[in-house]
């Protein structure tokens, strides 16, 4: 009698993960640096790189808001992060920059049909051409800078992700590179799983650190989980 194939183990795994994008998924924060400089020489303006990383993570919207305060300029914060999407978007589309581990991790959570959510505050033309170089459905829900009131640091577009996947917050793991990110996910109740890029994060209550994804799986994620509910945080 022909024995039964193994299954893959699935207990305990997140009931989703929920994914920040720049600097998480995709390295673009060097691509939003890079930008940001190239709108300072045209403006004549001053920006600097620590002032650029202090944007890491924000809503555009307040992003947009600094660098107009910041540079002088006479456009509103709308047509800066319009400005800002149109030099990001042309280097994106030109090559996508994919944080180590990052791709292979999403198809293992495919094959084990884990639902995944992208919550990032980027805008859907700048999320489009990301996404056309996944297969299709990786993201069933997607949230946009567009779609929530209220930007990263508050909890609403983790709660959005939750809420579409119809899930408890407390049961997925998000997975964030920096502070104003971490908050939010913490904030709506998920566990964190930060993999600091370009800023430091600080330590959280449902925080695990890994140093990449490089190399990590599902169980990798259901062990953050159960840290995370066993109130152990990892630094």
């Amino acid at each position: 009698m022909t024995e039964p194939a193994p299954q893959p183990e699935t207990s305990g795994l997140p009931a989703a993960v929920l994914w920040d994008m720049d600097g998480t998924l995709v390295d673009t924060e060097p691509y939003w640096i890079a930008t940001e400089m190239a709108m300072a020489r045209k403006y004549d303006a001053t920006w600097t790189h620590e002032q650029a990383l202090q944007l890491v993570g924000n809503d555009l919207l307040e992003s947009g808001r600094v660098i107009k305060e910041a540079m002088r300029l006479p456009q509103s914060p709308a047509e800066v992060v319009e400005e800002l999407l149109d030099g990001v978007v042309a280097r994106v589309e030109e090559s996508v920059p994919w944080c180590p581990g990052a791709v292979e991790l999403l198809t293992s959570l495919r094959d084990l049909e884990v639902p995944c959510a992208l919550v990032t505050m980027s805008y859907e033309r700048f999320v489009a051409p990301i996404l056309r170089q996944l297969p299709e459905g990786t993201f069933p829900v997607v949230v946009t800078g567009e779609k929530v009131g209220n930007g990263k640091p508050h909890p609403e577009p983790y709660l959005t992700a939750a809420a579409a996947l119809g899930l408890d917050p407390a049961d997925c793991v998000a997975i964030e590179d920096s502070g104003t990110g971490a908050t939010s996910a913490e904030a709506a109740g998920c566990a964190v799983l930060v993999v600091q890029n370009h800023v430091p994060v600080p330590a959280g209550p449902r925080r695990v650190f890994r140093e990449t994804l490089a190399g990590l799986g599902p169980a990798d994620l259901a062990a953050v989980l159960a840290d995370v509910r066993q109130g152990v945080s990892a630094s």
